[in-house]
C-alpha cells in the first residue's frame, strides 16, 4: 500500500530515559530537535510504571534472544566470560536478564515523551540521538556528546546502558508507541513559524 502522507509529515516517539532527566539534558535535546527544523507536537515528564515499559519493549523469545546473543557477542569481544559472570551462555537467558535490567532503569526515575514531526522524522532524530552505544556514538550527536556509557560496563554492572534517549526506529514502533505513551488530546498540531521558510 503506497504511503500518502507527505515526508515533512512523517512522525516518531522520543523518550528521554531516566538518565537524561536526572542530569538535566531535556532542555538541550529539546534545543537540538528544535534547531533541526522538527515540531514537538506533544510534550511530557511522567514517572512510568514497570508494567508501562513492560508494554513499551517487546517480549517475544526472538526479540529476547537477539538482545541475548548481542550481550553475548559483547562478552566475547572484550574477553569477558558471559557463563561465569551470568550463569549462562544461552541467548535467551540472557536476553531475559538483559530485559529485566532494562524494565529496573526505565522505571527507576521519570521520563520526559515527545511526539516528533518533520521530515523524515524517525531518521532525523535517530540521528541527532547517535548510535545506540554511547561509546560508538559519533561527537556531536546527543548520545556521542553525553554519555560515556557501553555495553561492556554495563554488562559486567549487570545494568541497561545509559544512552539518555530513546527514538521509534519503525512506523510499527511509532504506531505502538504512540498508542501506549499518548491520548488523542495530547498531541496538537499547529504551525511553525519558520515552516515558510524550511519548507
Amino acid at each position: 500500500m503506497a504511503n500518502d502522507a507527505h515526508p515533512r509529515e512523517e512522525r516518531t516517539v522520543l523518550i528521554v530515559k531516566p538518565d537524561g532527566v536526572r542530569r538535566g539534558l531535556v532542555g538541550e535535546i529539546i534545543t537540538r530537535i528544535e534547531a533541526r527544523g522538527l515540531k514537538i507536537l506533544a510534550l511530557q515528564l511522567v514517572q512510568p510504571t514497570r508494567d508501562m515499559i513492560d508494554k513499551h519493549y517487546p517480549s517475544d523469545d526472538v526479540w529476547i534472544a537477539r538482545v541475548g546473543t548481542k550481550t553475548l557477542e559483547t562478552y566475547e569481544k572484550n574477553d569477558m566470560d558471559a557463563k561465569k559472570e551470568l550463569g549462562t551462555d544461552v541467548p535467551l537467558e540472557i536476553g531475559k536478564m538483559a530485559r529485566e535490567w532494562i524494565l529496573d532503569f526505565m522505571s527507576s526515575g521519570p521520563i520526559v515523551k515527545m511526539v516528533i514531526e518533520g521530515v523524515h522524522a524517525r531518521a532525523m532524530v535517530r540521528k541527532l540521538a547517535g548510535a545506540t552505544m554511547p561509546s560508538d556514538a559519533d561527537m556531536g550527536s546527543i548520545r556521542g556528546d553525553f554519555s560515556v556509557d557501553s555495553a561492556a560496563a554495563a554488562n559486567r554492572d549487570k545494568r541497561a546502558v545509559r544512552n539518555l534517549v530513546h527514538a521509534s526506529e519503525t512506523q510499527e514502533e511509532y504506531d505502538n508507541e504512540l498508542a501506549l505513551w499518548f491520548t488523542d488530546e495530547e498531541v496538537h498540531e499547529y504551525e511553525r513559524s519558520d515552516d515558510g521558510i524550511v519548507f
